[in-house]
C-alpha cells in the first residue's frame, strides 16, 4: 500500500506524491506474499511482471487481471516432468515439495498430471521454508524406506538443501532427483557418489556486454559469485570442483565453459531482461499511440508523462518483439510466456568433478506428439551405465503372466501369476491373459501359440492300421465264402433255405467289411454323407436276409403238412419281397435324413491341448438312431422268429444258428450304444467300426462258417442221401 500511496500511513485509493506515481511493478514474485500482493494490485489494474514466480493460480485474470510473467507456470512445467517419467519407463515415484501455494499447487499439479500417463505416487512430503527438526526427520525417514527410486522436488533452494543436508552420511544408492532448476550450491549438497540430478532450465541466453563487464571488474565477480550464488565453488577449466576452493577475485572466467552459470547463463537474468524489455516496449507503444489501438470508449490517447498504471497495462498485454537472440516475447491470454525447457543432467566422473548435460529439451509450441524430445545416446547414468535405471513398485510380470493386483494398493504394485491353462501372454506386464485363436494352442511357457494339429483316425496310426487290416481280412474271408458257395451251388446245404439270400447275405456282409473304411482317414464331405447310409443299407439288406432266411425256415416246416395254405409261400419271391421291402423303408429314412440335416464335415478345437479334432457330424441325431433303431428292430425280429425255429427238425436247419447269431447282433450293438455315447474324437470313431465289423462277423461266423466247414470238411454229409437218412430230417430242402 506503501507503494501505491507513497505514504508511510497508507490510505486506500489516495496518493500523496510529489512526483508521479510508478507505472509498473517488476520482481521476483517468488514468495508466500506473492499471491495477495498480486490480488491487491490487480484491484488498482496496476501492472506487475514477474520473471521467478511460476504459481499456476496467478494465470487466473479473474482474480489477478494484472498479473503477467516472463517465467513459465508450474502447469507447463509439470506436463513437462510428466511426459520425461513416460519417457523413462518411471511409474513409481516420490513428491517432495514446500508447504505453501507453490509447493502444494505443484505438488496437485504432478500427481494429477502423472496419473494420466499411469504413474503413481509412492509417497508426498510438504515441508516447511523453514527448518523444523521434527518435520525433516519424518520426511528423511519417508524417502529412507521408500522403494522410489525418483524423487521430484517442488522446492526452494534453502528448504531443498536444509532437507539434503540430512543425507551425506547415509545410503540412497540409486536416486535420481528430478527438480526445476539446479543451482551450483544445490549441486555441492548431492552425495556424487550415490545419486543423480536432471532439471529443467529455460533456453540460456548470454546477456549482452556481462562477460565484458565481468572481465573488467574482477571484484565485481567475485560480489557475484559469493554473495548471489552463496559461495558456489569457482569455475575450473569445464568442470567444477565439489568442495575446497573458492572463488578470490581474481579469476578470470571469459571464456570459460561453464554449465548452467556461464557468464549470463543465468535464468532469472535472461527472464528479467524480458521482462524489462516488454516494459520498455510497451512504452514506446503508448507514446506512439494510435486511436484505433485504444480500448473501446478511449477518446483519447494518454499522455507520456502523465498516464496511468492501467493504460500502460493494456499495452504491456499486447507486447509482440523479438529478442537479440531471435527468440519471441509475447503474452497469451492468461499473462503467460510460451512454455520451452531445457532438459539437464548431471554427469559425475570418477575423479568427482561434474559436468551438466543438455540431453533434450520440451516445447509446447511444437506439433503435438513432438513436444518432448530426449536424446538417451547422450546420457550416462550414475556408474558409466547407458541402461536406464527402473523406478518401479512391482518388477515386470515376463510373458506368460499376467499381472493381478491387490485390493487397497496402487494400481502400479501387483503380483505375477502365471496364465490359466489354454491361455497365454506374450508381451510384459499384461492385465489378463488371452485366449489363443480356435486354430492355435499356448505353448508351454504360455508365452505364446501354436498351431494345432489336425488329428482324425488315420490308416498310418496303429489303431487305424489294425482296424483296415482286420476289415480287409474279413471282407477277403466272405469273398472267399462266396466263392466256396458259387462252387458248391448244387449241393443240399447251399441249395437249402434259399442259396440266393445266402449270396445277398455274403454279398452284403461284404460291403459292411468295407464300408467301415469309410471311417477311417481323415474325413471328407463325401465321406460323411456316404459312410453313415451305406453302413445303414448294407446292414439292413444283410439282417433283412437273415429274417428272410428265418421267415422261409419256419413256412418250410408248416408248408410240409398236407393241403397247407402257406407252401406257396414258402418261395424265393417272397424271400426276394422280405429283403426289398425292408430295404426300402431303409432307404426312405437315409433319404429323409439327408433332405432334412445330414451328416456334415465338423471341427472341434478344443478337443485336447494342441490338437483340431476332424471329424463328421450326424446332423439330425433323431435320424441317426432312427437308422440305428430299424436295424435293431430287424434284428430282433429275426431273433424272435429264429428263437421260436430253433427245435424244428432239419439236417440243415439254420434256426439255431440264426438264433444265436441274432444274439451276437444284439449283443454288440446294445453295448455299443453307451460306449457311443461315452467316448468323444477317435475312441468314438474306433467304436463304431468296433461294432460294424463286430456285428457283421457275427452273422458270418453264426450261419455261413458251419456250412463251409461242412463243404469242406465233411462232404459226406453234404449229400441228399445222408440228409434223407439222417434221423432228424423231416423237412423238404428249398431250391
Amino acid at each position: 500500500m506503501d507503494f501505491l500511496t507513497g505514504q508511510g500511513k497508507p490510505v486506500p485509493n489516495y496518493s500523496c506524491r510529489a512526483r508521479p506515481p510508478p507505472t509498473a511493478l517488476i520482481g521476483e514474485l517468488r514468495s508466500a506474499l506473492s499471491i495477495p500482493m498480486a490480488r491487491l494490485l490487480g484491484l488498482y489494474n496496476f501492472p506487475q511482471i514477474s520473471y521467478a514466480s511460476s504459481v499456476v493460480s496467478l494465470s487466473d485474470k479473474t482474480h489477478f487481471p494484472s498479473f503477467l510473467r516472463t517465467n513459465p507456470s508450474d502447469e507447463a512445467w509439470v506436463r513437462g516432468v510428466a511426459s520425461l517419467l513416460n519417457h523413462f519407463g518411471w511409474i513409481w515415484v516420490g513428491i517432495i515439495s514446500d508447504d505453501d501455494d507453490f509447493g502444494h499447487q505443484g505438488g496437485s499439479l504432478v500427481s494429477a498430471e502423472m496419473e494420466k500417463f499411469g504413474i503413481c505416487q509412492e509417497f508426498l512430503i510438504c515441508l516447511p521454508n523453514y527448518y523444523l527438526q521434527e518435520s525433516f526427520q519424518q520426511g528423511f525417514h519417508v524417502v529412507m524406506r521408500s522403494t522410489a527410486k525418483v524423487i521430484i522436488e517442488i522446492m526452494s533452494t534453502l528448504s531443498l538443501l536444509s532437507f539434503l543436508d540430512m543425507f551425506p552420511f547415509h545410503d540412497i544408492v540409486g536416486k535420481i532427483w528430478i527438480k526445476k532448476y539446479i543451482q551450483y550450491i544445490e549441486l555441492r549438497s548431492y552425495n556424487p557418489d550415490s545419486s543423480q540430478s536432471i532439471s529443467t532450465s529455460l533456453p540460456q541466453q548470454t546477456i549482452q556486454g556481462f562477460p565484458k563487464f565481468s572481465h573488467q571488474y574482477p571484484d565485481k565477480t567475485q560480489a557475484f559469485w559469493e554473495k548471489k550464488i552463496r559461495q558456489s565453488p569457482c569455475p575450473i577449466g569445464n568442470h567444477t570442483k565439489m568442495a575446497g576452493q573458492f572463488c578470490s577475485g581474481s579469476e578470470h572466467v571469459q571464456g570459460q565453459d561453464i554449465p548452467l552459470l556461464d557468464m549470463g547463463h543465468c535464468t532469472i537474468a535472461y527472464s528479467s531482461y524480458k521482462a524489462v524489455y516488454s516494459v520498455a516496449h510497451a512504452l514506446q507503444d503508448l507514446s506512439s499511440c494510435e486511436l484505433r489501438e485504444l480500448p473501446i470508449g478511449n477518446k483519447m490517447c494518454p499522455e507520456v508523462m502523465t498516464f496511468s498504471p492501467w493504460q500502460l497495462l493494456h499495452y504491456i498485454k499486447k507486447v509482440h518483439f523479438q529478442t537479440l537472440w531471435e527468440s519471441e516475447v509475447f503474452f497469451d491470454a492468461n499473462g503467460d510466456v510460451p512454455a520451452m525447457y531445457e532438459i539437464i543432467i548431471r554427469h559425475v566422473n570418477a575423479e568427482g568433478l561434474f559436468r551438466l548435460a543438455n540431453i533434450g529439451s520440451v516445447d509446447f509450441t511444437a506439433p503435438h506428439g513432438k513436444e518432448v524430445v530426449i536424446n538417451d545416446s547422450a546420457i550416462l547414468w550414475r556408474g558409466g551405465e547407458t541402461q536406464v535405471p527402473q523406478s518401479v513398485c512391482s518388477e515386470s510380470c515376463p510373458p506368460g503372466s499376467n499381472q493381478i493386483h491387490a485390493q487397497g494398493r496402487p494400481h502400479c504394485c501387483f503380483d505375477c501369476k502365471p496364465c490359466p491353462v489354454g491361455q497365454f501372454s506374450d508381451q510384459k506386464d499384461m492385465q489378463q491373459c488371452a485366449e489363443c485363436p480356435e486354430d492355435q494352442y499356448p505353448n508351454t511357457h504360455r508365452n505364446g501359440c501354436l498351431p494345432k494339429v489336425l488329428t482324425f483316425l488315420g490308416y498310418e496310426e496303429p489303431l487305424g492300421m489294425a482296424l483296415s487290416c482286420l476289415a480287409l481280412a474279413l471282407s477277403l474271408l466272405t469273398v472267399i465264402i462266396f466263392l466256396i458257395f458259387v462252387k458248391h451251388r448244387d449241393t443240399p446245404i447251399v441249395k437249402s433255405n434259399n442259396r440266393a439270400l445266402s449270396y445277398t447275405l455274403l454279398i452284403s456282409l461284404t460291403f459292411c467289411f468295407l464300408c467301415s473304411l469309410l471311417f477311417i482317414g481323415r474325413p471328407t464331405t463325401a465321406s460323411c454323407l456316404l459312410r453313415q447310409m451305406t453302413f445303414g443299407i448294407t446292414f439292413t439288406v444283410a439282417i433283412s436276409s437273415v429274417l428272410a432266411k428265418t421267415i422261409i425256415v419256419v413256412l418250410a416246416f408248416k408248408a410240409t403238412r398236407p393241403g397247407s395254405w402257406l407252401k406257396r409261400w414258402a418261395s424265393t419271391r417272397v424271400s426276394s419281397a422280405v429283403v426289398l421291402i425292408c430295404c426300402l423303408i431303409q432307404v426312405t429314412l437315409c433319404v429323409i435324413w439327408i433332405a432334412t440335416s445330414p451328416p456334415f464335415l465338423d471341427v472341434v478345437t478344443d478337443f485336447e491341448p494342441g490338437h483340431i479334432l476332424i471329424l463328421c457330424n450326424e446332423g439330425s441325431m433323431t435320424t441317426f438312431y432312427c437308422v440305428l433303431g430299424y436295424m435293431g428292430f430287424l434284428a430282433l425280429g429275426s431273433f424272435t422268429v429264429a428263437f421260436l425255429a430253433r427245435n424244428l427238425p432239419d439236417t440243415f436247419n439254420e434256426a439255431k444258428l440264426i438264433t444265436f447269431s441274432m444274439l451276437v447282433f444284439c449283443s454288440v450293438w446294445v453295448s455299443f450304444l453307451p460306449a457311443y455315447q461315452s467316448t468323444k474324437g477317435k475312441a468314438m470313431v474306433a467304436v463304431e467300426i468296433f461294432a460294424i465289423l463286430a456285428s457283421s462277423a457275427g452273422l458270418l461266423v453264426c450261419i455261413l462258417i458251419p456250412k463251409c466247414y461242412v463243404i469242406l470238411w465233411r462232404p459226406h454229409q453234404n449229400t441228399l442221401e445222408w440228409s434223407k437218412g439222417h434221423p432228424h430230417s423231416r423237412g423238404a430242402v428249398s431250391p
